[in-house]
């Protein structure tokens, strides 16, 4: 059977190899036949950090699709289960092979309702917004959160998920047609404020909306570190306008990687008796300390998007055979998400 990986060097080159399962089935892994599944960008950066260092880097690992056997110790599917998971960064399958195994620890039921194209497509976008709202924010009912670029995957599943927790909820847009998509969003959000003409309106329209206090919390989808960068970075908010727009006791999750803040930034940040965290959300499966909490995660969000909690933009998917061109694509962020169907 054939997969995607990545032979990494100074520009990652994607290519379709063939690969084959081991006869015996380990203990307590689960053989799946894999239906769909999501392509992300691969953080190479990441993989070397963590000491994962192939010549071919497995590609796709947010899957969905139905259990074909399990081994001697699996307690919670049998075959023919529908299953959605993401497979660890130490995955020796490409999540676009045919057959793939599993431990079960990275598993959950796949709800009748739930195609699986849609869990595929939207599974790690919506562990994001978990973990950034429950797991680093901490967020109720009646706080107000600032969520950076709501029309993204991410920033969609932030948005509806605060929604159903009681949240008021402010965004930010990046195009006129972003801008009318997010104003006819359904739980609505309070204010989306544009910010494709210059992101000097973001501090006074927050302000304005809160009475002069900032928000509880502030999801960012990427910073601005330098004035001057490229059209794209400068839709990004600047730190300083981030703190700014943050309330007393109020709280940042930010998904810049290689953030730095300044002495300023920081004293600000005290006298507000304000926090801030670091989105990973690959701790998840590069460590079992939680992993039972992990499972009850994946197991909320497949039941949210199985309810219409979460409703992600849909995606269409691409043959198997298109994977290596549209990866190519997904790596240099010129396409954000992508779905492969088996």
């Amino acid at each position: 059977m054939k997969g995607l990986y990545c032979r990494a060097g100074a520009e990652p080159k994607f290519v379709i190899q063939e690969t084959s399962l081991p006869e015996v089935l380990g203990s307590h892994l689960v053989r799946v036949q894999v239906k769909a599944c999501g392509l992300s960008p691969l953080d190479l950066k990441l993989l070397n950090d963590v000491g994962i260092k192939r010549d071919l880097i497995p590609v796709g690992r947010e899957v969905a699709g139905v259990v074909l056997q399990v081994g001697a110790k699996v307690s919670f599917f049998q075959p023919e289960d529908e299953v959605v998971g993401i497979l660890p960064l130490d995955s020796p399958c490409s999540g676009l092979c045919d057959v793939i195994d599993i431990d079960e620890h990275y598993l959950v039921q796949k709800p009748e309702k739930l195609s699986s194209v849609c869990a595929a497509g939207a599974l790690r976008d919506a562990l994001r917004a978990h973990t950034a709202l429950h797991t680093h924010a901490r967020v109720a009912a009646g706080h107000t959160l600032l969520v950076m670029d709501g029309a993204s995957s991410f920033g969609l599943m932030c948005i509806q998920l605060a929604c159903y927790h009681g949240v008021k909820v402010f965004t930010t847009s990046h195009s006129p047609q972003q801008h009318t998509f997010l104003e006819q969003l359904r739980p609505s959000v309070a204010k989306v404020i544009p910010v494709f003409n210059g992101p000097s309106d973001l501090l006074p329209a927050v302000l304005e909306e809160t009475g002069g206090l900032g928000v509880d919390i502030v999801v960012d989808s990427g910073v601005r570190l330098q004035e001057e960068e490229s059209e794209e970075a400068k839709l990004l908010p600047h730190k300083h306008d981030i703190i700014s727009v943050l309330g007393v006791g109020g709280h940042w999750v930010t998904t810049h990687k290689d953030l730095q803040l300044d002495p300023p930034d920081c004293r600000l940040l005290y006298l507000k008796s304000a926090s801030m965290s670091f989105l990973n959300h690959e701790v998840w499966t590069a460590s079992s300390a939680q992993q039972g909490r992990y499972l009850h995660i994946l197991k909320d969000i497949v039941e949210k998007m199985s309810a219409g909690v979460l409703r992600p933009q849909p995606e269409e998917a691409v043959p198997l055979y298109e994977a290596t061109v549209i990866m190519e694509s997904v790596q240099r962020h010129q396409k954000k998400k992508a779905v492969v169907q088996l």
